[in-house]
Formats: structure tokens, sequence, C-alpha cells
């Protein structure tokens, strides 16, 4: 059993990380391809993973059914999202991604009732919509007359779709293996469902990469996030259920703003702490039937934690 409140506290970690995650992924693509910094990140992902979770024992080997339903969940959650994200990012902006990805929370909401029967509450609904007018008013969409749907915001689209379908499966998985198991058999089947789109950008030439002192830490220190995130994300989605947890990806923006406020010393305005305060708003709407629970019954997946 997991504590409600320890539940949040660790989606709130997974939305700081992300937030961070994001500033560092650009960065690095201006010295890698998309589909090889996926490909990097999954690979370090595992290895950090291995390194943390394999010494624990205790650890069986999944069955047929587990296989399958990791496969499928990897498949949407890593083959299809991981690319999709970072190709659309380079042809799109961030700030459209932040705004595609604030559509998550609505999307897993229906999405949970029609294949997992949870029912949809006014208050996830309400949550979703806080969630996406917060961040409209963050990135001051209200602002740019000019925008317009491309190509990259098709491919954040898909993005979206193809995380939120993947997290589908993990309440499925927590009702009969750990959450590091899930995480450790997962990232094996990341790199391999990835490995062919690395090895088809190598042959074309179109897999750019620029290796030095800088861009090695960065892609260690993602990896770390990487894992570290994945882990609570992975309790909090088994906890919570996607359409709850989903409401904690419209917080990065925020920590992007004060990021950018602190370290870059870039100006916050009032409106932008506004929808701050709307994204926020949107999440604890979404959660306060949790936050009333009595600890979580998670199953055998979550009991070891």
């Amino acid at each position: 059993m997991v504590k409600p409140d320890r539940v949040m506290i660790g989606l709130c970690g997974v939305a700081i990380f992300w937030g961070f995650s994001y500033v560092i992924s650009g960065y690095l693509l201006q010295s890698f391809s998309p589909v090889f910094l996926s490909f990097c990140r999954m690979i370090i992902t595992s290895l950090f993973t291995l390194t943390l979770l394999f010494g624990n024992g205790g650890l069986r080997w999944p069955t047929r059914k587990e296989w399958l339903l990791l496969l499928v969940s990897s498949l949407f959650g890593l083959f299809i999202q991981q690319p999709l994200y970072y190709l659309g990012l380079q042809l799109s902006s961030v700030a459209n991604a932040s705004l595609i990805y604030a559509a998550a929370p609505l999307v897993a909401v229906v999405l949970e009732r029609v294949f997992l029967g949870v029912r949809m509450t006014g208050g996830k609904i309400a949550g979703g919509v806080l969630g996406i007018a917060g961040v409209v008013v963050i990135i001051g969409l209200h602002d740019t007359s000019s925008f317009q749907v491309s190509l990259g915001d098709l491919l954040l689209l898909l993005a979206m779709l193809g995380m939120t379908v993947g997290m589908l499966f993990t309440p499925l998985l927590a009702r009969t293996m750990t959450n590091r198991a899930m995480n450790l058999y997962a990232s094996p089947i990341g790199i391999m469902l990835m490995a062919p789109l690395a090895a088809g950008e190598a042959v074309l030439g179109r897999n750019d990469m620029t290796f030095n002192g800088v861009t090695a830490g960065l892609l260690l220190l993602l990896g770390a996030i990487t894992m570290y995130s994945g882990l609570l994300w992975t309790r909090g989605v088994a906890s919570t259920g996607p359409g709850t947890a989903a409401m904690f990806m419209n917080i990065p923006p925020i920590i992007s703003l004060v990021a950018g406020h602190y370290i870059l010393g870039e100006p916050i305005r009032g409106v932008q702490l506004a929808g701050g305060l709307l994204v926020l708003a949107g999440v604890y709407i979404s959660s306060r039937s949790i936050l009333r629970r009595q600890p979580i019954e998670q199953g055998a997946a979550l009991a070891e934690e």
C-alpha cells in the first residue's frame, strides 16, 4: 500500500523532472538526430534501471500475458511516442508541444472510461479543461496570431496519443507485477523496438551526433531523470489511473517558466502566474477524491514499494 499523499508527491516530482528534461532534450537536439537521441536515451535509461533494480532480487520471469501487455505498452508508450515527440519538436515549437500534450488528461479520461470502465467524473473533466486553459495562458497563445497546424504538430499529436494509450496498460500490469519489474522488463523491449529505426537512420546517413563532455554529461543526466521519473510515473499511473495521473503533465510548463526566470532571467508576467494557478487548480480538482481516500490498495504490483 502507498499513501495517496506520497503518490501525489511522486507525480509532482515527475512533473518537475519532465520540466527540466524538456530543456535538456531541446538542447541535445542541436547535436543529435531525433531518433538517435531517443535511442541513446533508452539505452542509458535501461542501464541505470538495471543498476538500480536488478540487485534488489525477488524478480520473477513475466508470464506470456504479461510479456504481451509489456510489448503493447512499449509499442505505444515508447516506440510511437518518443521518436514522434522528438521529430515533432524539431518541426514545431515547445509552446505547441505543451498545448498538444495539455489535451492528454482529457484523452486519458475518455480512454480509461472506454477500455478500463473507469467512471468519468466531473472533477476529472473540469480538471482537464482547467489544465488546457492554464497551459494556453502560460504559453501566451492568445498573443500568437499566426498559429497554424504543421506536420510537427500532427507528429506531436500522434506522440501524445501513443503515450496516453500506453498508459492504459499500466493498471493492468500492476495487478500482477511490481513497479520495479515493469520498468526493468520494459527497458529492453523499448531498445529492441527502437534499434531498427536507429539502424535505418544510420544507413541513410541521418544519425547526426556530436559527442563531447557537455553532450555526454547531459545524456547521462537525461537518462537518470528518465529512469527515476519512470519509476514514479508507473507507480502514480497504477495508483490513481491514467486520467488523474495525466493531469500532472500540465505542470512542466510552469517548471519551465520558473526555471527560465531564475536561470535565464526571463520575466514572468502576471497572466502567466494566473495560468499556472489554473493548471494547479485542475490538478487538485482531479485528484482530490484520491487524496481523501485511505491508503490506496495497489495489489501485488505495488505492495513491495
